[in-house]
């Protein structure tokens, strides 16, 4: 038993990033250097990045196999010595010898008295890596230790949701993530979405250096189209708290270490500030599509580009309903598409009489399809009636009225309890695009984004209420990124933020030239429009037809290459209770 760091309510974490190239005994001195120089700070956890051993660049899979690790040998074992010595726990990412022929890319948590914990592989890999390692075969543990129960992935595992999602599912607060990344946007985004869309802590080790060996760069940046100056580690290795604050943060180029004290316990609360539990509202009923081999579609792409609008109107009932119909009525000569508006745009957020929403979703409805312009959709939100049930529905409306409704699917403490859960994801398709319409609450889950995607929606239309600030930092632009989604998203203005409308670029697939953007260090980052704190339009264009490409890499499909036979957790029987 480590008394020295026996269960405690605070506990101190850090990340170290650093060079590695191809000389595994001097990667081995540099990773013990800096475990050296981060245990100066007295942390309860170290995080080191991926591919520790050896630069992630290899002429073959025999050599691959030549420079990897065996789980008993030496190299580890001076790894395991340095936690002992240091009275820590250590997270180290390598290539692992798995037999004769082939490798895998493994995570190891080594104890404070240098026993091995846990282990995780490497679940989506990234380009060539699919050349050379083999994907984990088994879902990634989470161990639980006195510090806290702890999960770990490598990079392209945090690039789409669903390793660490499993990993939070199964109980984890603090989820090790070791990177070997150049691109500035997976420190910027998918990063610390994970840490607030699971509601635990993220901490988050990336490389800096040049990633390619020296006598190879040169050629390497010529056949993949990036300038050699990208292709080094992006560094920003970075502490993240669950709700999306980066507690701490490191430069892009340059050795550093950094660490942040954190409350373990703080990961555990996994509720909105609406008081909506994000984890026992889920519907592991409705995702099974997630889990299940992907299947070729046989879909016609939407068109090159689609004019999109977003309206924040201006007060609340009758006021709200006139001035979006007035705001209609202008854009007529303005050949929009498609304009979103807030959720049930028309009531306060302390109004929720459900007598009153009915009537007045009637009255918005009737005076929307009279002011939208031939050929024109409107989303928004209203409460209906069918029957003896009260749905909230997200809807699209033309001149003829609604021709589209979605259920909203999850139950959040903002509305009713008294309304009727839809079951599905549904697409509407037109001309223009396939799109989606999410309502409202319903974005918080990645799941419900990845339906989406899966059912091939190439725009999202997002009536919402903003309830917390990395909704709209990192939140809504990941999920575009992610699944390669448009996302139109409209919201009244909140303390937490306002509309923003999420257009995907066309150039996106690495080793592919790109033509009408050059590399700027970003692979994903969408193009990204936010509306004013206050009441106005949002116009920008999207572009449906690259939601067609979901192709990061050589075999890595950001869609089609998520580790659907791992997902269990994501589709089990839904349990709150925090497994221990």
């Amino acid at each position: 038993m480590n008394d020295k760091k026996s269960k405690k309510q605070s506990i101190r974490v850090s990340a170290v990033q650093f060079a590695t190239g191809t000389d595994l005994t001097q990667n081995l001195a540099t990773a013990l250097r800096m475990i050296d120089q981060a245990a100066n700070n007295n942390p309860d956890l170290i995080v080191l990045p991926e591919f520790c051993n050896h630069a992630s660049w290899y002429d073959d899979k025999k050599h691959c196999w030549n420079v990897s690790l065996e789980r008993g040998g030496s190299w580890l074992k001076a790894i395991s010595d340095k936690a002992e010595q240091h009275q820590c726990y250590i997270v180290v990412n390598a290539t692992l010898r798995r037999d004769s022929a082939t490798c895998s890319g493994t995570s190891f948590l080594y104890g404070p008295n240098g026993d091995l914990l846990g282990s995780s592989d490497k679940q989506v890999l990234m380009g060539h890596e699919n050349d050379l390692l083999e994907k984990a075969s088994e879902v990634s543990p989470v161990v639980k230790t006195e510090i806290g129960r702890i999960g770990m992935y490598a990079c392209m595992d945090g690039v789409i949701n669903e390793t660490p999602r499993g990993l939070a599912l199964s109980g984890a607060e603090i989820l090790c993530n070791s990177l070997n990344s150049f691109a500035y946007d997976e420190a910027s985004l998918h990063v610390p979405v994970r840490a607030a869309e699971n509601k635990v802590f993220i901490v988050a080790a990336n490389k800096v250096g040049s990633l390619i060996p020296e006598e190879q760069l040169e050629p390497v940046s010529s056949a993949i189209h990036i300038p050699s100056y990208f292709l080094a580690g992006a560094g920003e290795s970075q502490i993240v708290a669950p709700d999306g604050t980066v507690l701490a943060k490191a430069p892009i180029t340059g050795e550093a270490v950094i660490y942040a004290d954190i409350v373990v316990n703080a990961a555990t609360d996994k509720r909105r500030p609406d008081g909506t539990d994000i984890f026992a509202s889920r519907r592991p009923e409705l995702y099974g599509a997630i889990s299940k081999a992907p299947k070729s579609k046989d879909h016609k792409p939407g068109t090159e580009r689609l004019t999109s609008a977003i309206i924040q109107p201006d007060g609340y009932g009758d006021s709200a309903i006139n001035d979006a119909a007035n705001q209609l009525l202008a854009f007529h000569d303005k050949s929009i598409q498609l304009v979103t508006l807030p959720e049930l745009f028309f009531i306060s957020s302390e109004h929720q009489d459900a007598a009153k929403t009915l009537e007045l979703s009637i009255l918005a409805v009737e005076s929307l399809k009279r002011s939208c312009a031939p050929g024109q959709l409107v989303a928004t939100s209203i409460l209906e009636k069918h029957g003896d049930d009260i749905f909230h529905f997200g809807v699209l409306i033309d001149q003829s009225g609604i021709v589209f409704r979605q259920a909203q699917l999850h139950r959040c403490n903002r509305h009713s309890k008294d309304i009727k859960l839809g079951d599905e994801i549904n697409i509407y398709q037109n001309e223009f695009a396939a799109i989606a319409v999410i309502v409202g609450d319903d974005s918080i889950y990645p799941e419900t984004f990845r339906l989406a995607a899966i059912a091939g929606a190439e725009v999202v239309a997002l009536p919402c209420n903003i309830q917390e600030t990395w909704e709209i930092e990192t939140g809504l632009v990941e999920r575009a990124a992610e699944n390669r989604l448009n996302i139109i998203a409209a919201s009244n203005p909140t303390i937490a933020g306002a509309s923003i409308i999420c257009a995907l670029p066309y150039d996106f697939t690495i080793l592919t030239p790109w033509e009408h953007r050059k590399f700027d260090g970003n692979i994903n980052f969408p193009i990204i429009h936010k509306a004013s704190r206050s009441p106005g339009i949002l116009i920008q264009d999207v572009f449906p037809r690259a939601a067609s490409n979901k192709m990061v890499s050589h075999n890595t499909d950001v869609l089609n290459g998520r580790p659907w036979a791992l997902t269990q957790r994501i589709t089990e029987t839904n349990r709150h209770e925090m497994p221990m």
